[in-house]
């Protein structure tokens, strides 16, 4: 039961550590393990690993793309969120 506490605190405390940063470090992390299954698929010709890899590949990409316009704010991605009141009178009044 001690190691199990022990065990349970070091993980709360790395957690608590990352922050928010833990989500991303988990998605690198997986990331590395699947272009080492697909690098492995590919010398080894195993179709699975190589359409799992391919898969993987394109959904990695479109996030990225993703990160890259929300962070330029490209388009209609913001970082701000505009409210809109309108009022009575018929005008209309964009609060942050």
């Amino acid at each position: 039961k001690s190691k199990l506490v022990k065990v349970s605190v070091l993980e709360r405390q790395i957690f608590d550590f990352l922050g928010y940063q833990w989500a991303p470090i988990l998605a690198n992390f997986i990331h590395i393990i699947v272009v080492i299954l697909g690098l492995f698929g590919t010398i080894q010709y195993r179709p699975r690993y190589i359409t799992g890899y391919a898969v993987w590949l394109i959904l990695w990409v479109t996030w990225n793309v993703f990160v890259i316009c929300f962070y330029l704010e490209a388009g209609d991605l913001s970082k701000v969120i505009y409210h809109q009141i309108h009022l009575s009178l018929g005008y209309c009044v964009n609060v942050l």
